[in-house]
C-alpha cells in the first residue's frame, strides 16, 4: 500500500468516526424539533376539533369527528414520545401511518407526482413531518433517549430465576 493510499484510509476512517459520533446528536436534533411540531399541531387540532372534523369530513374520512381527536392525539401524545425518546420507533411508526394517511387524504395529487414532479411531492405539508417519523423509526432515537437509558438499564440488571429458565428453554429448543 502507497503512502497516499494509507493515508486516504486512515483520513476515511477518522471521518467516518466522526461522522457516526454526530448521529446521536443529529437525532436528537429531529426528535427535539419534529417532536415540537407534531405536538403543536395535535395541540392545534385539539383546540379545533370541530374545525378538524369538518375538514375531514370534506375529505370523504368516515367518522370525522372521532378520528379528529384520534390524529389530534397521535400527533400531540406521539411528538411528546419523540421529544422523551420514549418507545421512539413505536411513536414513528404511528406517526408516519399518520402521515401516509395525510398523503393519501389531503395531498393525493403531491403524493401521486413523486416521480413525475418530485418538488410537489417534498414540497407538501406532510413531507417533512413523514420524513421525520420515518428517520426515527428507521434509525431509532439515538443515544440521548429514554429508550436508551431503559434498554442500558434493563441490559446490566442481572438475570432473574425465570428469564435464565426462559433463556435455557430457548437454547434447549433450538438444539
Amino acid at each position: 500500500m502507497t503512502t497516499i493510499t494509507r493515508t486516504f484510509v486512515k483520513s476515511y476512517r477518522a471521518f467516518n468516526s466522526l461522522s457516526s459520533w454526530a448521529q446521536s446528536p443529529f437525532l436528537l436534533f429531529v426528535r427535539l424539533y419534529w417532536g415540537l411540531q407534531f405536538m403543536q399541531t395535535g395541540w392545534g387540532k385539539l383546540h379545533n376539533l370541530a374545525r378538524v372534523a369538518h375538514f375531514f369530513s370534506s375529505l370523504g374520512i368516515p367518522a370525522p369527528g372521532p378520528t379528529a381527536l384520534f390524529v389530534a392525539c397521535v400527533e400531540f401524545f406521539g411528538g411528546a414520545l419523540l421529544i422523551l425518546g420514549l418507545a421512539s420507533r413505536l411513536a414513528g411508526l404511528v406517526l408516519t401511518g399518520n402521515m401516509l394517511v395525510a398523503f393519501l387524504t389531503a395531498d393525493r395529487i403531491a403524493l401521486h407526482s413523486i416521480f413525475s414532479d418530485p418538488g410537489r411531492f417534498y414540497g407538501a405539508a406532510p413531507y417533512t413531518f413523514l420524513f421525520a417519523a420515518a428517520l426515527i423509526l428507521i434509525f431509532g432515537p439515538g443515544w440521548f433517549a429514554l429508550d436508551t437509558l431503559i434498554a442500558r438499564q434493563y441490559d446490566s440488571a442481572p438475570a432473574t430465576v425465570q428469564d435464565r429458565s426462559l433463556h435455557s428453554t430457548t437454547h434447549a429448543d433450538a438444539a
